[in-house]
């Protein structure tokens, strides 16, 4: 079994029906205008839990809550820590947040097996917080985050962890070690805009507009925004658009393969990590990564004591405890605002 792209989204290839019901969940929604890097996450997740069942004889209908649990088990696979060599077939264990993706993925699949009828009830546990195992009808979308509470739950509990910025050293040293002027104003996007990688890579020439320095952004769930970002991320973009994208591109994408077959294509999510990966090794700046950049950013504008709903807006977030991370990162901001307390004494 594997995951393919086909016109409009993703679908699982392989044999039996219960790829055929996960192939017309994700239909579903792509036909809900879920966005495609939402079902192609969702694809790679089933197919994930369709190996699972396949590799343990089990159907859909005939699974239970705790062939959910060993599922997560399964996932949670790690080679001994004395092994020096890992076998090729060995699953290395996937993080607390990948296992409650990959539950919420599963989840959904059978709420939308029990309202077409294939199932009478869904199998998933809810959250060790509830008090039972059955979960509450929510209907077809109910397993989607609306930023409420949800019914179903984690079922692996998470470390709060707060957002890595990076230091200016190490950012220095990663811009100086990048070659071409797409590689520069892709990560000043992210460093300078608070773009997430895959908004740099989605953004559109249309949707630039370098006379007033600012670019309006699709980011997750289909939310635009409008961020101003800094001259030199337009002073590199001028560059790259003059010199460096192939003349007679017709891809309404801004950012391009400047070599080989796929030149011209759209930048894809492998090339954006080549990238990175290269340019991390040869600088020596290991801490760089498209993420961390983003972080760097909300960290800055948070030392900076900037207004924290104007910073969500900024960076698309749909939940403000999401940005409110950011604030705990300032210490700045901590003393100032303990020193002007103490001073009110």
């Amino acid at each position: 079994m594997k995951v393919a792209r086909i016109a409009g989204g993703y679908r699982i290839e392989g044999p039996g029906p219960d790829v055929e019901l996960a192939n017309r969940y994700l239909a579903h929604l792509a036909a809900r205008n879920f966005s495609t890097a939402t079902v192609r996450t969702y694809a790679f997740h089933l197919l994930s839990f369709l190996r699972f069942t396949d590799e343990h004889q089990l159907e859909l209908g005939s699974v239970t809550p705790t062939d959910i649990f060993d599922f997560l088990a399964w996932l949670g696979l790690r080679p001994p820590i004395t092994a020096s060599v890992v076998p090729m077939g060995l699953r290395l264990g996937a993080s607390a947040s990948t296992l409650n993706q990959r539950i919420a993925a599963v989840r959904g699949l059978f709420e939308y097996a029990v309202v077409t009828g294939v199932c009478q009830r869904s199998p998933v546990p809810v959250s060790h917080r509830a008090s039972g195992l059955a979960v509450k009808p929510r209907g077809l979308l109910g397993h989607i985050s609306s930023g409420k509470p949800r019914a179903g739950g984690h079922l692996v509990k998470e470390e709060r962890r707060l957002p890595e910025s990076l230091e200016a050293d190490d950012l220095e040293a990663f811009l100086a070690d990048l070659n071409t002027h797409r590689d520069r104003a892709m990560t000043l996007a992210m460093l300078s805009g608070g773009l997430r990688s895959a908004e740099v890579r989605s953004l559109l020439l249309r949707d630039i507009d370098m006379g007033l320095g600012r670019i309006k952004v699709l980011g997750k769930g289909r939310r635009e925004r409008v961020v101003p970002v800094d001259k030199a991320f337009f002073r590199e973009l001028a560059s790259y658009l003059r010199t460096e994208r192939p003349a007679g591109c017709s891809s309404p994408e801004c950012f391009v393969v400047l070599r080989g077959p796929t030149r011209g294509e759209p930048m894809s999510e492998a090339g954006l990590r080549r990238i990175f990966r290269t340019h991390r090794l040869s600088s020596g700046a290991l801490r760089v990564r498209p993420h961390r950049l983003r972080h760097t950013y909300g960290t800055e504008l948070a030392s900076c004591g900037i207004d924290l709903v104007v910073l969500q807006q900024l960076m698309g977030h749909a939940n403000p405890e999401t940005t409110a991370a950011y604030i705990h990162l300032a210490p700045e901001t901590l003393a100032r605002e303990y020193a002007r307390a103490r001073s009110q004494r």
